[in-house]
């Protein structure tokens, strides 16, 4: 262990960020006490398995790491939120962790349930207002790889994540920071030129890669592969003129989306068939769509509900974010006691159902923890990696670095430290810090 002491100062000094979301720095989430710690182990997009691995072969440090951070936000109770489908991953985690007075709470194997609003509510019964945190409920949820980056408590320099779907075997790898999707694809044995589509992070609510050149960051959970023609591909590359078009013509208001939208069923003001209804009638004022501010983009509208293969998830962010920028929000009441919908139980969608509609049940369904491969020859580390300011570049052309050394010191405000994640030199300084080994 090393033997700096564990302060959110030197969080925000070693780059430690939500490794499973948007990158939020986690110096700041931990600034604000919490009664309840949760480690959100739920894992819920489809082939992906980074976690799972995690604690297959991490667990005591991760337990450990559960222990620092409750003492360092006065958490009076820690729970382990897992899929109750991991049986002999439970076996082994539970003595371990009721021996350090943690809680293991079973989650079913649902979508979203990693959520951290689904997460919350399933471990407390605690609704998160909308456009809330967690800490309005007396919660702190954080990702598994983060918990361990804590624990660790050294610069943040490699990233865990998944490499599966259409490919000849699904592994998680850890790889440098700055890593092209070229050279991870050639670690796995791959050709990167025949590598078809990519969805970056999830076939739910991941990004397309639209360059072999883009790089591994801190917040890169899994590259998932599939042919051009599969339906995850042809969903996530529709045009917004094709999604439009097709709204306007087919959506029949059924209201599947709405009914199963999770946010919907805690309550929140989010209702997707109102924004496709938008396409056709002009918005039809804004205070109906007002509520799609609150959507959190679990795509399971779109991916899953529509019979008519619509697309209203993004009708709805659409609207969000139109509104945003005519500066026109929904009246937040900060209540914590909204009543979740009477049938929210029943409607929670099976991931093996997921996993039928999307085609997925075709691809091998594991990833285990491989060792990466040769160390890249270069590396592009972005500055800004995470929610809030870039870091500010404190090296320069030519200078040599080891792994770990500082290359972007934190910025004034709300932002993290950037790290060298080879050994090398600095060979080009800009937005992003290449090295070359």
């Amino acid at each position: 262990m090393p033997s700096t002491s564990l302060t959110t100062d030197r969080l925000r000094d070693i780059g430690v960020v939500g490794a499973g979301g948007a990158g939020f720095p986690t110096y700041q989430k931990l600034s604000s006490q919490a009664e309840v710690l949760i480690l959100n182990a739920a894992e819920c997009e489809p082939l992906l398995h980074k976690d799972k691995e995690l604690l297959v072969h991490f667990a005591t440090e991760i337990l450990e790491g559960m222990l620092q951070v409750a003492e360092m936000v006065a958490a009076t109770r820690s729970v382990v939120a897992i899929k109750e489908k991991y049986t002999s991953l439970i076996e082994t985690l539970r003595p371990l962790a009721n021996g350090r007075g943690i809680e293991i709470h079973l989650l079913p194997d649902s979508y979203p349930a990693g959520d951290e609003f689904i997460t919350v509510y399933e471990v407390t019964g605690r609704v998160i207002p909308p456009g809330g945190l967690p800490g309005d409920v007396g919660c702190l949820v954080q990702n598994v790889e983060t918990i361990l980056n804590i624990q660790r408590n050294v610069p943040v320099t490699q990233k865990y994540l998944c490499v599966v779907g259409d490919v000849p075997n699904p592994v998680t790898l850890c790889v440098p920071i700055g890593t092209s999707y070229r050279d991870v694809f050639a670690s796995c044995g791959m050709d990167p030129a025949k590598v078809e589509h990519v969805q970056v992070g999830g076939v739910m609510m991941g990004k397309v890669m639209q360059s072999l050149d883009e790089v591994v960051t801190r917040t890169t959970g899994g590259l998932l592969c599939f042919p051009h023609d599969h339906v995850v591909a042809r969903k996530h590359t529709a045009t917004k003129q094709q999604r439009d078009l097709i709204g306007k013509s087919a959506c029949d208001q059924c209201s599947f989306c709405t009914e199963l939208c999770p946010r919907y069923l805690l309550g929140h003001p989010v209702e997707p068939h109102v924004a496709m209804r938008s396409l056709e009638f002009n918005r039809m004022g804004n205070e109906p769509l007002l509520g799609s501010q609150f959507c959190c983009e679990c795509n399971l509208c779109t991916m899953y509900a529509c019979p008519e293969d619509l697309f209203p998830s993004f009708a709805t962010i659409d609207n969000k974010r139109q509104m945003r920028a005519e500066g026109k929000t929904h009246q937040v009441t900060g209540r914590t006691d909204l009543p979740v919908h009477s049938m929210m139980e029943y409607r929670k969608v099976p991931v093996s159902s997921l996993i039928k509609k999307l085609g997925l049940a075709k691809y091998k369904n594991v990833g285990p923890l491989t060792d990466f491969g040769p160390l890249p020859k270069e590396v592009r580390i972005p500055l800004q990696q995470h929610i809030g300011a870039p870091a500010v570049a404190c090296v320069k052309v030519g200078d040599s670095v080891q792994v770990g050394d500082p290359i972007g010191r934190a910025p004034e405000g709300l932002g993290v430290a950037v790290h060298a994640s080879i050994q090398g030199t600095v060979v080009q300084v800009g937005d992003s810090i290449h090295i070359r080994a």
